[in-house]
């Protein structure tokens, strides 16, 4: 054991001692310290994080979010926080479903702002407290959260200029089918036609056979 793993188990013992009802697990994997809390705990939790004089957590670099469809809470919400003046950093989850709101942290960290937004645009994460939230990332009017697991590549409208009309318009997606046919062959083996681009070099195969 690594004295920089050592020190993040002792962290990691530290805060479940100090927050024993809020923290559900933790552990220290490839040299980083994750902690799983509960939801509604995770104001308390951050402030503690950033207060404490054993951790001073007091930067905040990112939200982000991750979707697991077959479970009953499919998303995972993560924190990562760094002390500068410890050089140490550490990952905080929480679990939530597509109803149950989670509390925003602006309160505790105001950079959250455009995180959290990020988190509902993406995920559709419902949150509670935050002072604008709002699409961050996709147009006006935008139907669906991208990043779901379930979300269709295509989308669910599309926007073109129509020269008629002058002005941006908004239609469904409308898949011709002739693009719903996909060859998986690779261009490099065993494509029985010339690739785009490709007519040069099988004309010279074809002079060097002759």
């Amino acid at each position: 054991m690594s004295v920089n793993e050592a020190e993040l188990r002792e962290l990691g013992a530290r805060i479940a001692e100090a927050l024993a009802f809020e923290v559900q697990s933790w552990q220290v994997v490839k040299g980083e310290l994750t902690i799983e809390t509960h939801a509604d705990q995770i104001v308390k939790v951050l402030t503690f994080l950033r207060d404490d004089g054993q951790t001073r957590f007091r930067t905040l670099i990112d939200i982000c979010g991750v979707d697991w469809p077959e479970r009953d809470r499919r998303f995972d919400v993560v924190y990562h926080l760094l002390s500068m003046e410890l050089n140490q950093r550490i990952r905080v989850k929480i679990r939530t479903d597509e109803e149950t709101p989670i509390p925003s942290i602006t309160g505790v960290f105001p950079n959250a702002d455009w995180f959290e937004r990020e988190l509902w645009d993406m995920f559709g994460v419902r949150i509670t407290g935050h002072p604008d939230l709002r699409r961050i990332l996709t147009d006006y009017g935008f139907e669906g959260h991208p990043l779901r697991k379930d979300f269709p590549l295509s989308g669910f409208v599309e926007l073109r200029y129509d020269e008629e009309l002058k002005r941006v318009v908004y239609e469904p997606v409308k898949l011709a089918q002739e693009f719903r046919r996909f060859d998986f062959l690779s261009p490099w083996e065993g494509a029985k036609y010339i690739l785009p681009g490709d007519e040069k070099a099988a004309a010279g195969e074809r002079q060097g056979e002759e």
